[in-house]
């Protein structure tokens, strides 16, 4: 498989949530709007490419009884770096006195460590593959990761409250479901099947 191909799997044909539903738990808890999918995605993305890169220099290096271990160590330390680069900088309320994005996405940075897609990239390609391989999976599947959890928050903040990156449209109240957590069930299920029926047609 070239590069370019490698890059591009991770949008649509191996697409981490419509495609291999991997880390779902923070794309259905995390994206009840645009900004917070956006954020969510990438600080994942971050930890993805890092931990792929450290893993393909380091991987023949860890012995294989604690190979598991040790990569959940190195994702540990890049989840870290995203948890306390986030309070820094993105723990500011809102003009209204919303909730702040480190505060609304909460326990879920933290969870990246154990997102079964940062896991499993380092454990299936970045330990058996090298350097700039491992770095273009990582940006990959990390931005189509990214891509996924914005369409969704996009289209529950759309139907939910009438807004779009918090930028009200649309007067008046949305459809209340689409904020709770039955609506990122509908939103995620619709968006799945319009995704897979464009890639089988393209």
């Amino acid at each position: 498989m070239n590069q370019r191909t490698n890059f591009t799997k991770g949008f649509f044909k191996e697409n981490p949530v419509f495609v291999l539903f991997l880390g779902l738990c923070p794309t259905l808890g995390t994206t009840t709007s645009a900004i917070n999918g956006l954020g969510m995605g990438l600080a994942t993305a971050f930890v993805l490419i890092m931990s792929n890169i450290v893993v393909s220099l380091t991987g023949s290096l860890i012995p294989g009884k604690v190979r598991i271990p040790s990569f959940i160590v190195i994702i540990a330390s890049f989840v870290t770096i995203v948890d306390l680069l986030m309070k820094a900088y993105t723990n500011t309320p809102g003009p209204q006195g919303e909730p702040s994005l480190y505060d609304q996405l909460g326990l879920f940075i933290p969870l990246i460590v154990v997102n079964c897609l940062v896991l499993g990239r380092a454990e299936a390609y970045a330990s058996k593959n090298k350097f700039m391989s491992s770095l273009i999976d990582g940006l990959g599947m990390g931005l189509g990761f990214t891509m996924a959890l914005t369409m969704l928050g996009a289209v529950r903040e759309i139907l939910g409250s009438g807004s779009i990156f918090n930028y009200k449209f649309i007067e008046g109240d949305g459809i209340l479901i689409f904020v709770l957590a039955p609506g990122a069930f509908i939103a995620l299920g619709y968006l799945i099947v319009i995704i897979n029926k464009l890639t089988k047609k393209a």
